[in-house]
């Protein structure tokens, strides 16, 4: 009986000589994980869906480019976060379009907000951290990837991980330490 990781690496190697039905397994297989990560990303669940379909078409198109067979998720990470970057670029370039669009009836009602109680919990708090932040910590946190795995995927170094993760995780505290007080 073979291990799941020598099953992995034979569908990988099948996948990268073309073979599309082993690529439909590896994908099967990470499902779960593409789109928990596509979610945390982009926080909606159709831009998740959008996000993970791109990637399996790009991942698909890509394969050939994977050099080391044991690291398949944190590559199809890699084109997963590209993939989410390209989504939010041409989100906020639809949405500047939509806005310079809006006349000044919408105006007028845009200043009428109704006051919300914020209560921030960990998801919320991290939803709020800037990607430079966010993104390692739930790659390291969420998806249980190595420093240097992470600088692979996001291709920055791994000192910059490092001191990404350390501020981010200090913004968390500050973020929900002032909840708490707020809550007190």
């Amino acid at each position: 009986m073979m291990s799941k990781d020598t099953d992995d690496i034979k569908l990988i190697k099948k996948a990268i000589r073309g073979n599309s039905t082993a690529y439909g397994y590896l994908i099967e297989k990470h499902r779960t994980y593409l789109y928990k990560m596509a979610f945390l990303y982009t926080k909606n669940e159709q831009d998740a869906l959008d996000v993970v379909g791109d990637t399996v078409l790009k991942g698909y198109l890509q394969i050939k480019t994977l050099k080391n067979t044991s690291l398949f998720q944190t590559w199809i990470t890699r084109v997963l976060i590209n993939t989410a970057h390209d989504h939010r670029r041409k989100a906020l370039s639809t949405l500047s379009q939509e806005d310079s669009a809006i006349d000044s009836a919408h105006a007028s009602t845009a200043n009428q907000q109704i006051p919300s109680v914020e209560h921030f919990d960990l998801q919320t708090a991290i939803e709020t951290l800037p990607d430079k932040y966010r993104i390692p910590i739930l790659l390291k946190y969420f998806s249980g990837m190595t420093v240097d795995e992470i600088a692979w995927t996001l291709s920055i170094p791994s000192g910059s991980v490092k001191a990404y993760l350390s501020r981010g995780r200090n913004e968390l505290k500050q973020k929900l330490k002032e909840d708490y007080l707020y809550e007190s």
